[in-house]
């Protein structure tokens, strides 16, 4: 399981994160985006409620 964040909040680290719902369970069609070190809080989900979950180390 990896680290949870909200929409708005400042990641911890960088890297990959999956849109996951609001318990953290799938959903269909769940956005992907790289967060880099010193980018924006993270981006808005589909819905409201869903978070975001960090799947991996960013993809070059």
């Amino acid at each position: 399981m990896g680290v949870k964040h909200k929409p708005g909040e400042i990641p911890s680290n960088s890297g990959e994160y999956l849109e996951r719902g609001p318990r953290g369970g799938n959903i269909p069609h769940p956005k992907q985006v790289t967060i880099e070190s010193g980018d924006k809080p993270m981006p808005p989900t589909s819905k409201k409620g869903n978070i975001w979950e960090r799947i991996g180390p960013p993809n070059k």
